[in-house]
């Protein structure tokens, strides 16, 4: 057994292919039960797909790089449910794309912040969080309010995310550029932030 060790370890080329089929099969084992269970793949009652609004409030927030120091992803751990809120459920992430469930925390949490605070208080907060939060480390985002959406390609977005899973009717799509005439896109991330986390809030 050692000398056939030994051999493995001074064989660069198969120590390699040991390691990416361990991996491998680690990974399978690991992943493909989650597509059999339910609660990782239907959304969790009262679950909706992001409106033409709130998708676009998302797609900007992905775009400010809001996700690089907030996550959305409570824990199953008391410290996280005491501060947060009810941890993250699977369900509640269906229809995102991409997920943005993050790793760092330079801020809080957000998954759990709809409905907490004001649409005011947000809109104080992003145009510059020291008037609300005096100690935040967090830049302002003044563009916001003077930005205005562009609804040219609101229905290509909704079209293509029915296509993979969120219920959209023709009406929503055909709709959504209406709904983003004359808002800011201050007034869209405001709208994405007050609907995350809501849908297991409201069955608490």
């Amino acid at each position: 057994m050692a000398l056939q060790h030994t051999h493995i370890e001074k064989n660069i080329g198969l120590m390699m292919i040991l390691i990416v089929l361990t991996i491998s099969v680690g990974g399978l084992v690991q992943i493909i039960p989650l597509f059999f269970m339910q609660s990782t793949t239907e959304p969790v009652e009262g679950l909706k797909p992001y409106s033409a609004l709130e998708l676009s409030g998302r797609d900007i927030y992905v775009r400010e790089g809001c996700s690089v120091c907030h996550s959305q992803m409570i824990r199953p751990f008391r410290a996280e449910v005491e501060r947060y809120g009810h941890y993250s459920l699977a369900g509640e992430f269906v229809y995102d794309r991409p997920f943005l469930w993050g790793s760092k925390r330079t801020g809080p949490d957000l998954h759990r912040v709809g409905g907490r605070y004001s649409d005011e208080w947000h809109r104080v907060h992003l145009n510059n969080p020291r008037d609300v939060v005096p100690e935040s480390i967090m830049p302002g985002y003044p563009w916001l309010e003077t930005n205005m959406l562009d609804a040219s390609t609101i229905r290509t977005k909704m079209t293509v995310l029915r296509k993979l899973g969120a219920p959209y009717s023709d009406e929503d799509i055909e709709k959504a550029p209406d709904v983003l005439k004359d808002k800011s896109e201050l007034d869209a991330v405001v709208a994405y932030l007050q609907i995350l986390g809501t849908a297991v809030k409201t069955r608490r």
